[in-house]
Formats: structure tokens, sequence, C-alpha cells
């Protein structure tokens, strides 16, 4: 067998190739060819080299071929054909002039290698970062409004601590506005706090994405990008949470209490885990009170800083805050419990009384157990009490259920 023949037979086994005539019809076709487009040698040869054509390629892009071609130029391209079934398939595609000894073109050869696999996966890749695109200035949009609304709730509740206080002494009156707002100025920083997780998950995700595109590995680029949109999700439902925490109840509501607990501990998941305190919760799914939610939920948030607070400069290992809920006898019994070393006996008949404190005047107003025991006793009807208990305080609320 003949060099010549050897590379024939090379290029035909590793490439798809084609011949046609001067006037582009085909006169050879080898196996590669008929695979990738679906046809038979016999349905093949004879027609014209447009039987593959795709219909969404313009005209114009023929139009240069054929100029080029009959210049006795190489054309190189990649080409968008469509297989007999209807299918799309990519190649690549060096298309050049056959010559006689006289100079004239005796027909045209095409050899072309398949790069589908590589055209739909920047074609998915490209798609995807148009949906990605949308997403991220979706998110914008959201936390705009939210932030927002978390403004305008934020305006409100000042009126509706003034109202309140309006009850009240003069000094009462300031003091217990800027405990509130301090309460507030601490959660939206904890929303910052929580989304740094989340924002450090998203540069993860798309380094792995770039990494998975360029491996072609397209089902893990896939799970990437919904995982990404998880992300996002879960960062547009942190401003939810506070959002709803803030919003202004001008009538009483059925809640449940488990909700209450999980979205308080929710809120100041940033500054507990920074103290590393754990907080366990123990109640039933179905116990349920009737008052002001976001009030209770901000009595429940004053006693979690309470025993916070009391953890600052002990050198307690394992700090564990337990809250649990119970109904008895016509009551809902919520207890909370820390290891923080409890409180002196000499002051525990005093921890509700308006600006008692033992902290440094920097530190604190003295006024938040004495709000605590304001919204039970006041929004929800109900009592509240202190002891110490295995080594921490132990708070107990206790609010009818009718």
């Amino acid at each position: 067998m003949g060099e010549l023949r050897q590379y024939k037979i090379a290029i035909e086994q590793s490439n798809i190739v084609s011949k046609t005539d001067i006037n582009g019809i085909i006169t050879f076709v080898n196996e590669e060819f008929c695979k990738i487009s679906g046809y038979n040698k016999n349905e093949l040869i004879g027609k014209n080299h447009n039987i593959v054509r795709h219909p969404d390629v313009p005209k114009s892009n023929f139009e240069l071929l054929w100029n080029t071609i009959l210049k006795k130029e190489t054309f190189k391209a990649t080409a968008k054909n469509r297989a007999k079934d209807g299918s799309t398939f990519y190649v690549n595609t060096t298309i050049s002039p056959i010559l006689d000894k006289n100079g004239n073109i005796l027909e045209f050869i095409a050899i072309r290698y398949d790069v589908t696999e590589n055209i739909l996966l920047t074609e998915e890749l490209k798609r995807k970062e148009e949906e990605l695109k949308h997403l991220n200035a979706t998110l914008e949009n959201r936390v705009e409004k939210q932030t927002k609304q978390l403004l305008d709730l934020n305006r409100n509740l000042e009126k509706k601590v003034k109202e309140e206080v309006e009850k009240n002494r003069e000094k009462d009156k300031v003091v217990f506005q800027q405990a509130r707002l301090a309460a507030m100025g601490e959660m939206i920083g904890n929303i910052a706090h929580q989304w740094r997780q989340p924002l450090s998950e998203l540069g993860i995700i798309l380094f792995s994405m770039k990494k998975f595109l360029v491996q072609k590995d397209l089902g893990k680029l896939e799970e990437q990008y919904e995982q990404g949109k998880k992300v996002i999700d879960r960062m547009s439902q942190t401003i939810e949470d506070f959002r709803n925490f803030f919003s202004l109840e001008k009538h009483k509501n059925i809640f449940f209490i488990k909700d209450t607990i999980n979205e308080v501990v929710s809120i100041l998941a940033g500054s507990l885990a920074r103290a590393k305190i754990h907080v366990r919760i123990r109640a039933r799914k179905t116990i349920k009170v009737f008052g002001h939610k976001n009030e209770l939920s901000q009595a429940i948030l004053n006693i979690i800083n309470n025993a916070k607070e009391a953890f600052k400069d002990k050198n307690i290992k394992k700090r564990t805050i337990v809250i649990s809920a119970k109904k008895g006898e016509g009551f809902v019994y919520i207890c909370i419990q820390d290891n923080a070393g409890g409180i002196d006996e000499t002051i525990i008949d005093k921890v509700f009384e308006p600006y008692f404190t033992t902290k440094h005047a920097s530190s604190g107003t003295g006024l938040g157990l004495y709000i605590v025991k304001t919204i039970i006793e006041n929004s929800m009807q109900g009592e509240i009490t202190v002891d110490n208990r295995d080594g921490g305080a132990f708070f107990m609320i206790k609010i009818p259920i009718k």
C-alpha cells in the first residue's frame, strides 16, 4: 500500500470527508459523514450538498463560501448543519478546491471535525450567564425594595414607641425609645454578618462553575448553578425575616410559639455565633397563643441578650441557652434558661425595675428587662418571674392561651 493511500485512509477514518463537483453535487462521502448526518451514501451521492444545510444559516454565509472557493482559495468556518432526523450538529470545516494541471477546478474536497458538544456547551453557558445576570438584577431590586420597607418600618416603630411612652415620664420616653432603636441597630448589623457566609459561598460556586466549564462537565455546572440560586434565595429570606420582625401589629392575632422562638434565634444567629453560645429549643409546633407576636419576640430577644451579656468575661466553655414551651391549665409557659452563673441573690428581685443595671452606663440603660415585664403584662396579659437554677438564670413567662 503506497504512502498516499495510507494518508487518505488515515484522513477518512479520523475526519468527516466529502467531495463535490464544481456545481456542489456530492460525489463522495466517507462513513464519518454518514454517521453524523444520518444519511447513507446512496441518499447523498448525486445530491446537492445543501441537503445538510440548516435553515437558520444566513444566505450570505454560502455566498461568501462560494466566492472564496471559486477564486481557488481555501474556505474555513464553523458550520451549523441539520441531520436527516432534524437534529443540529456543528462542524469545523475546511473546503479546498482541487485543480488540474492547467489550474482549472476539478472538484472540491471538504474535511470536517465534530464540535457539536463544544458549541452546545458554550450556548448553554451563555444562557446560564444571562439567567444568572437576571437573578442578580432581581436580587438587587428585591434588596432595595426590602431595605426601603425596613426603613419605613423603622420610622413607624419610632412613631409607635413615642405614642406608648407618652403615658410615662418624659425621661422614660427618651430612654425607652433609645433602647428599642439600639436593638434594631444590633439586628441590622446581624444582616451583614449573616450575609458574609452566603456571599463567600457564591464566590466558591462561581469559581466551580468556571472550572466545570473548562472540564466540559455540564452536569456539575448545572448542579453548581442550582446551588447558587438556593444561596440567593436564602439571602433574600434573611431580609424577609427581619422585615416581618419589625412590622407593626395593630391587632392581636393567634400565632405559634415555636415559630416565634425560631425567628428570634434566627435573627440573633450572627451575634450568638460570635459569642459562642448554643441555643436549644424544646417546644411542640402546635402550641399557640393570642396576642402581639412581635412584642413577644422583642421580650424573648431581650432575655437572650441579657444572657449573652452575662456570659461576657466568663470562662465557660459550653455556653448554652435552653428555650422551652409547654401548655398547662389554660396557660402557655415559656422558659428561658442559661448556664452563665445566675443572678446575684441580693439584686434578683430588682432586675425588672426601670433603670436598674449592673453594667457600666455606656453598656446599658437598665430598661431591657423592664421592657420585657411591660410587654408580658400589658400586651400579653401574662406574668414573668426569674430565679436561679442549675448554674444559671431561669426566666418563666406565663401567658393565657385565650
